[in-house]
């Protein structure tokens, strides 16, 4: 199991509720790449130390922020001690995180695409979603409907079958429309011919369902992968399946998220623009995660956007 996505739930969790989607693959604000370049920014701390983390400054600051991942989603067991969606450590509907929907929704208002991350590190979402699919499925459906959200990014660290996955696919894509934005957060070895943890062949679902797929949220890290330099993702190209478009690079933001594989803003920056001057179509990049994101560290975690979005710019 990848040790990148911190989980502090006790179980396994996904979501629940209703109520409209907004429409999905709307620019970020103050976004000029007509490439249409992603910054990514994966938000799971949404309280440090006890006090909350507002991913308002995303936008205040201008950083060309694209897409707010929310993290972690899971589903529980339903015959189990726990509310059978949650949050982390909560339901989603926990007034914790009352004024985290209303940034978010601020944001969305604003151009940002505000996604749900589910799975992770934290065992039994996709499980539950390939072995229990009536059951679970709909817990998921309606959570995405309550928030009103433009998407889900499904990050699969357990085993799941390839149907199980695409029935997934296939039924948010029934249920949500064209416009909503599927993403998947597989390590960058599985894109690549290598290792993979989530027990389906990721080039076999692209060749099935690769035009229901917006991009790859690919982890270059832990050991599946580096942004030291470009090779990594590279590798992913030379494939010749999945294209440029279509795959987003994840980096860690600081040397303590949630494993090993950590380059420096600088390194990044470099690995970045090598990237855009070698690939016209490359999509972008992802960050694990927001609250402690350097340089500015937790007193000023959105400089990271603002960094990378500068280096894609050329």
């Amino acid at each position: 199991m990848s040790v990148k996505r911190r989980s502090f739930v006790i179980g396994a969790l996904a979501a629940g509720l209703s109520a409209g989607t907004a429409a999905g693959g709307a620019w970020a604000v103050g976004r000029k790449d007509e490439a249409g370049r992603r910054v990514v920014v994966y938000y799971q701390t949404q309280y440090n130390n006890g006090a909350y983390v507002s991913p308002l400054a995303l936008t205040e600051h201008r950083t060309g922020v694209t897409d707010v991942l929310v993290a972690a989603v899971h589903l529980n067991d339903v015959n189990g001690p726990y509310a059978p969606v949650h949050l982390n450590d909560d339901p989603p509907s926990a007034a914790k995180y009352d004024r985290m929907w209303r940034d978010l929704k601020t944001m969305q208002g604003q151009g940002v695409n505000v996604l749900a991350m589910v799975g992770g590190a934290a065992p039994g979402s996709h499980t539950r979603l390939d072995t229990e699919f009536d059951t679970y499925y709909p817990l998921l459906r309606d959570f995405l409907k309550t928030y009103g959200l433009n998407g889900v990014d499904l990050d699969v660290e357990e085993d799941m079958s390839l149907a199980g996955i695409e029935r997934v696919i296939d039924a948010l894509r029934a249920d949500f429309g064209p416009h909503f934005l599927i993403t998947l957060a597989p390590v960058g070895t599985a894109l690549s011919g290598g290792g993979n943890l989530s027990g389906f062949d990721y080039e076999q679902l692209y060749r099935d369902r690769g035009d229901d797929i917006a991009w790859f949220n690919a982890q270059f890290y832990n050991g599946w992968g580096s942004m030291a330099d470009t090779r990594s993702y590279d590798d992913i190209i030379a494939r010749g399946l999945v294209p440029e478009q279509k795959v987003v690079a994840g980096s860690l933001t600081d040397p303590g998220n949630g494993g090993s594989g950590y380059v420096d803003i600088a390194t990044l920056k470099s690995t970045l623009g090598e990237l855009v001057d070698r690939h016209p179509g490359f999509a972008g990049v992802a960050g694990w995660e927001y609250f402690n994101a350097q340089p500015g560290g937790t007193a000023a975690p959105w400089e990271w956007a603002a960094e990378v979005s500068h280096a894609l710019s050329g």
